[in-house]
């Protein structure tokens, strides 16, 4: 099972920076942090095995390092796209999807916003952009390089809704006035640690990693690490 989970000998881990509910970058130490540091860490524990995390600045690269075996497991949300070169465990946390408007936007309610004449802002590759993809059939798309842009690049006059997770675009537009959250949400993402497909025995990898996370979650170590990272709009999954 080694050789399948970490082929060099070491395990690799891909962390998305993207989503700082995920992790982020700590501003004293320049060392990462967050819920899924320290899984990959109780996973690295749990194997005896060494642990290098590689960090990328949105989901999109890091779902491609490890289809281009960078890395031998990834933290990333599940998708329907995604999952034809990774297998994914059962979800850890589950977080919401939101948009954001102009004060003066006539939009009120999620459901108001694919309708034609509307424009949604979202990072490329993300597991918003691949839901909207699939599910917006009336409104048009617009992509920033990453997460982190889409506020700056909406207050630059892209588009006429933001969308992404509700804590990362609430975060942002403190930075501005005259912005709104539309109340509630427009997608749950169930966010899961993914394996690729492409390695012999992934199966029995996959049952591992996907026992881990349920002691993990029945154990209190998933909510406590939530609540140590400061997560919040967050749950973890059932």
């Amino acid at each position: 099972m080694i050789s399948s989970f970490a082929p060099t000998g070491t395990l690799r881990v891909g962390i998305n920076l993207g989503n700082p509910l995920l992790a982020n970058t700590d501003q004293k130490t320049r060392q990462i942090k967050g819920i899924t540091v320290d899984i990959a860490n109780e996973i690295a524990q749990s194997l005896s095995l060494p642990i290098i995390l590689a960090s990328y600045s949105t989901a999109g690269a890091t779902v491609e390092a490890i289809k281009n075996g960078d890395v031998d497991l990834v933290f990333v949300a599940i998708d329907p796209v995604r999952a034809a070169d990774i297998s994914y465990t059962p979800a850890y946390i589950q977080i919401e999807g939101a948009y954001l408007v102009k004060e003066n936007s006539p939009l009120t309610r999620n459901e108001d916003v694919d309708a034609p004449g509307n424009t949604i802002l979202v990072g490329k590759g993300s597991a918003y952009d691949l839901y909207l993809t699939r599910e917006i059939k009336q409104a048009a798309l617009m992509r920033s390089v990453s997460s982190q842009a889409v506020v700056d690049d909406f207050m630059n006059e892209a588009g006429n809704v933001a969308a992404g997770v509700r804590q990362q675009l609430e975060a942002d537009a403190q930075r501005y006035s005259g912005l709104k959250m539309l109340p509630g949400q427009f997608m749950v993402i169930n966010q899961a640690i993914g394996i690729p497909k492409s390695r012999v025995g992934y199966e029995n990898t996959n049952r591992y990693l996907s026992a881990l996370i349920a002691k993990l979650k029945q154990s209190g170590f998933v909510a406590q690490a939530m609540h140590r990272h400061g997560i919040q709009g967050a749950k973890v999954a059932d």
